[in-house]
């Protein structure tokens, strides 16, 4: 495993985090948020510094969350929503009286 720095600049924040591989730049990776919930952000800046031990260099990755891409809320067309789910599902019966 390989211990990567992550300056996240959507949150401000750099924390650390073990990956099996580097992700490059313009891959995506998909992160906790602070509230719990999981986002996709986007590798803007991969670089390498010297450890202050060793020959050793430290991976740093620069992320921003992936555009369209919103904490905690869904879009109204998201066909993974339950609302979304009970809509197409109540579409499929015929209404009584030729109502709608």
């Amino acid at each position: 495993m390989i211990e990567i720095e992550i300056q996240n600049e959507t949150h401000q924040t750099q924390s650390r985090i073990r990956f099996a591989a580097v992700p490059r730049i313009g891959e995506g990776i998909r992160l906790r948020e602070p509230d719990g919930m999981w986002a996709s952000y986007d590798v803007l800046d991969v670089w390498y510094q010297k450890a202050e031990f060793g020959d050793v260099w430290m991976p740093y990755l620069h992320i921003r969350m992936t555009p369209g891409e919103e904490v905690g809320t869904l879009d109204a067309a998201d066909p993974y929503s339950d609302d979304y789910a009970a809509r197409a599902y109540e579409s499929g019966f015929a209404t009584m009286g030729g109502g709608r």
